[in-house]
């Protein structure tokens, strides 16, 4: 009989514990860290269940502690395709972000520009609001609900 897949039940937020002590790491793209329950494999081999009470957005560098077993695994945000917002003015910016918000798009807001997920559609419709539109890959961290 094998034994019970450990459970992660706990997140430990980023800075608030040690990433050295970490006995694995999971690289996740956003959809997979916004989760309640999964099975994931860690980089070195450990198994183990995510079991949170509630979705939850996992950020990089939060920890998954261990029931039972103990340790506690990484979380890193893993690298996917993305467009990059720019915009000719600040207040350029804020009326695209509001359009954005407007169709309820996750969007991760960076001060000079905004990272959103590739889609045609927004795409087109940002150009001809004259925005500035750069294919970039990089850890996707939308802004949470409110």
């Amino acid at each position: 009989m094998s034994e019970p897949i450990p459970r992660a039940t706990q997140i430990l937020r980023a800075g608030h514990w040690i990433e050295r002590t970490a006995k694995d790491t999971v690289t996740l793209d956003f959809d997979d860290r916004f989760r309640r329950r999964k099975r994931y494999t860690g980089e070195r081999g450990t198994d183990f269940l995510l079991d949170l009470e509630d979705a939850q957005v996992l950020r990089h560098g939060d920890g998954l502690l261990l029931d039972e077993v103990g340790g506690v695994i990484l979380v890193r945000a893993a690298p996917e395709p993305l467009i990059e917002v720019t915009a000719a003015s600040p207040d350029h910016l804020l009326r695209l972000a509001w359009h954005l918000g407007n169709r309820h798009l996750p969007c991760e807001l960076r001060g000079d520009r905004i990272l959103i997920r590739e889609d045609h559609v927004i795409e087109a419709m940002l150009r001809g609001l004259g925005a500035t539109l750069a294919k970039v890959s990089a850890p996707f961290q939308p802004e949470g609900g409110a």
